[in-house]
Parts: structure tokens; C-alpha cells; sequence
């Protein structure tokens, strides 16, 4: 990768930015900003782009796609982790990892002050300068896009006007101490703010190396997952398929000089931007059974992302290496356009869509027998096979935990020495308690 990929403008930002967190939340510095120039600006949100936190990869250990075992778990990840896995989040061991809300409202912080000090920014272009406040005002929306699906019942699973989301901060004041917002309200201010940001991006795409900032096109696609998020299906379609229409690109993986399609110079990147399975995350155990049983044959991309070691057990390859970053990419647009196309009774146009992913997935020998059904399908068995598809295509990236969350939020069961941990049915547990020292910090922040 090069080197300038999610580095900063030297030491300097050391001066630009100081970060004592003791106010609301722990979490808002309290040093002041001195950024005078595009660049210097510019520093400031490359820090935040670099310190991006790696929650969709801690979500992963909830969900069903991994498992545990004495062979797999050292006694560090089982201390970091196993409570995470296990859903043990009434009395965590002091040593599990925790998930990274002071970072969330860090990055809003910095999105804030660039926002609010948009007019004073001296030494760029105008079309430099736009870009950048562009940029800014997509990333407050995906990181309240990020917290709200963390730490507050599913959109769909809720009543969202008065159901309690997460704070929404639009202004960069330290001495604030703010409350919790409804669901819709964060999903509001998650979409007027891509539409801010729609206004001023200018750049559909980086170089690679760059690609961690985001583009016109990157932000259609955050749009497009909000949209699916929300069962808004006509919004996401028509993002989705926006995506599509700029970048239709997919990593052929029948052929053996494909790249993985999370890799940051994979033709399907959109947005560089998260290491979802770090090199901790991916050692802390190995991908489950049922997982690696749902791949039908033919379909390469079972031994593309997984290695068999032996008859009962495989390693991820996905992920892992600084190579691996991968926010938003073409294949999951895809996947959107089709379930949003069926749920809307198009069934036709899905179809299409999923073929067309299907086609770069599956062996010349088999695809034909998977793809020639799906002309006859109706809705609810289109909708069944684009879930298989989601499922096999966007293993290890982040999404199943939150794909569970906006569906059917089923029962999980999970085995670790001889031990049975189990999710029921519509737990609790599918959204994350408020961290202990955020509460502590506000006290009336549960309060809704």
C-alpha cells in the first residue's frame, strides 16, 4: 500500500489537535483547534479517517459467522473477547475490548469544527475547500449512521419516532451536555447531511491510496445502505443503482489473478476507508461451519476467502493486512439494488442484478444452474436468494450482525467448552448497552 494511504501531515497535527476528553461522554476534546489552512484542515480530517474505528469487525464476533474453540482462542483473545462473542454484556470481564463510542463522537467532533469554520479556511481552492466540508459532512453522517446501529433498536424493528437513539452533535461545543435523540431523528440528520454533502463533493474517485476519503460516489452508496437500513426500498434502489451506473466494476472471481474484492485496489472499492477484520480480530477464532457450509458448489468464493486446513476446519483469508480495507464496494450495491427491486415487486429487474454478481461468483460449469431459477422466482424466493447471497458475498465485512438486526433478529446459539450461550428470538442483546464510563460521565443519558 502506499505510504501516504491514511497517513498524516507529519508531527504537526500533534499541534493542531488536542484531544483531553473530560467533558459529556468523555469524549469531546477540549484543546483548541488551530487549523488555518486547507491543508491543515485537511490534516485534521485524515487523522480522524486513520483513527476510524474497527466496531463492524468487533460486531462480526456477535453475529454466527465465527466460532470459538480451545484450539482457536489464545487466553488474550478469550479476555478481549470471549463476553463480545458470547453476549455477555451484563457483567464483561474487565479485560473485554470495548467498542469505540468515544472515537464516533471524536470524528464528529472534527466533522463539526470543519463544517462551522468552512468560510474560514484559507489556502485552497474553492474546489478543494468543498471537497473537504463535503467530506466532513459525510462522515458525521456515518458516524451517527455507525452509533445508531450500534447502540439503538433497528429501525425496522421499532417505532422510530419514539423509540431512543443515540446524541446527535451538529456543532462543535465541548460544554454541551446532550441527550439522546429518537431513531428517526439520527436517520434524519444522517440524510440531511449526505444531502449537504451531495451538494459539495467533487470527486467521484481517488487514486488508490487515497480512496480512503470520500467521493460523490461514496456517499450515494452510504446512502443507499441507509436507505436499505431503513426499509426505505425505493431510495434504495435509485442510490444503489446510481452506484452501479458510475461504478458497474466487479472482481471476476473465476479467474486466479483476481484480487479479494475488500482489498483497496480491488476494481470494486468504493470506499477504503474501515479494516473491519484486523489482524486481532481475524485470530480470535475461525469461521463457523454452518457459515462454511452454505457455499454451493462451484462458488469461488469459498476458497477465496476461506483456506481449508483441515476436513472440519478453515482460516479467513479476508482481511488482516493493511491491504484490507473496505467500507463500501460495488458487489454490496448490487446486493441492494436486487433485494430493493424484489421488495418492491420487481422481481424482474433483481433478477438482473444478482445475476450479474452471481456471474463473476460461480464456476462456468455451475452458474447456469443457479442463475436460470431465478427468472421464475417469485418475490419472497428472490428475496430468499439474494439473503444467500449477501450472506456467501460480504462474509467477514461487517455486515452480518447488522443484516441480522434489520431482518429477522432469529435465535443464535453458540458452543464453547461444552458450554451452550444463546441469543433468543428478538434479544435484548441485538443492541449494545451505552458504554459504562459514557453513562458515568452523563448520567441522564439513558433517560427517554
Amino acid at each position: 500500500m502506499k505510504k501516504n494511504i491514511l497517513t498524516l501531515i507529519g508531527s504537526c497535527l500533534l499541534v493542531l489537535v488536542a484531544t483531553s476528553c473530560d467533558d459529556f461522554l468523555d469524549i469531546t476534546p477540549t484543546g483548541k483547534v488551530i487549523a488555518k489552512t486547507a491543508a491543515e484542515y485537511r490534516a485534521l480530517l485524515t487523522y480522524e479517517y486513520k483513527t476510524m474505528p474497527e466496531d463492524r469487525g468487533i460486531a462480526t464476533l456477535r453475529a454466527d459467522e465465527m466460532t470459538l474453540d480451545r484450539a482457536s482462542t489464545t487466553a488474550e483473545d478469550y479476555n478481549s473477547f470471549f463476553d463480545i462473542w458470547a453476549w455477555n454484556d451484563l457483567a464483561p470481564q474487565a479485560t473485554t475490548t470495548s467498542f469505540g463510542w468515544r472515537r464516533y463522537y471524536h470524528a464528529i467532533y472534527i466533522a463539526n469544527y470543519i463544517i462551522e469554520h468552512q468560510n474560514e479556511i484559507a489556502e485552497g481552492t474553492a474546489d478543494e475547500i468543498s471537497q473537504l466540508v463535503g467530506e466532513a459532512f459525510a462522515l458525521r453522517a456515518y458516524m451517527h449512521f455507525l452509533l445508531v446501529n450500534l447502540y439503538a433498536e433497528p429501525y425496522t424493528a421499532c417505532t422510530p419516532t419514539s423509540t431512543r437513539g443515540v446524541p446527535v452533535q451538529t456543532a462543535p461545543d465541548v460544554e454541551s451536555i446532550p441527550t439522546c435523540s429518537s431513531v428517526e431523528t439520527v436517520y434524519q440528520q444522517v440524510l440531511a447531511d449526505l444531502d449537504e454533502a451531495d451538494k459539495r463533493l467533487n470527486v467521484a474517485k481517488w487514486d488508490d491510496g487515497f480512496n480512503y476519503r470520500f467521493t460523490t460516489v461514496a456517499a450515494r452508496a452510504l446512502r443507499a445502505r441507509v436507505a436499505l437500513y431503513k426499509g426505505d426500498w425505493q431510495a434504495a434502489r435509485t442510490a444503489a443503482e446510481s452506484v452501479i451506473a458510475q461504478r458497474p466494476e466487479l472482481e471476476d472471481l473465476t479467474q486466479k489473478s483476481s484480487l479479494l474484492p475488500d482489498n483497496y485496489k480491488s476494481v470494486e472499492n468504493i470506499l477504503a476507508l474501515e479494516q473491519v477484520m484486523t489482524a486481532v480480530y481475524k485470530a480470535v477464532g475461525r469461521p463457523s461451519n454452518d457459515l462454511l457450509a452454505i457455499y454451493k458448489s462451484g462458488d469461488q468464493r469459498k476458497s477465496k476467502y476461506f483456506k481449508q486446513v483441515t476436513a472440519s476446519v478453515s482460516t479467513l483469508q479476508k482481511g488482516g493486512g493493511g491491504d484490507s480495507r473496505c467500507s463500501f464496494r460495488t458487489a454490496e450495491m448490487y446486493l441492494i439494488a436486487a433485494e430493493a427491486a424484489a421488495q418492491l415487486g420487481d422481481t424482474k429487474t433483481a433478477a438482473e442484478h444478482l445475476t450479474t454478481l452471481m456471474q463473476k461468483r460461480y464456476s462456468a460449469s455451475t452458474i447456469n444452474g443457479y442463475v436460470e431459477p431465478l427468472a421464475t422466482m417469485n418475490a419472497d424466493e428472490l428475496l430468499a436468494e439474494i439473503a444467500h447471497e449477501r450472506r456467501c458475498e460480504l462474509a467477514f465485512e461487517g455486515h452480518r450482525w447488522f443484516d441480522l438486526r434489520r431482518t429477522t433478529r432469529p435465535q443464535l446459539q453458540k458452543i464453547y467448552d461444552g458450554q451452550t450461550y444463546t441469543l433468543s428470538a428478538d434479544d435484548s442483546r441485538y443492541t449494545l448497552r451505552f458504554p459504562v464510563e459514557a453513562v458515568e460521565a452523563n448520567p441522564n443519558l439513558e433517560n427517554w
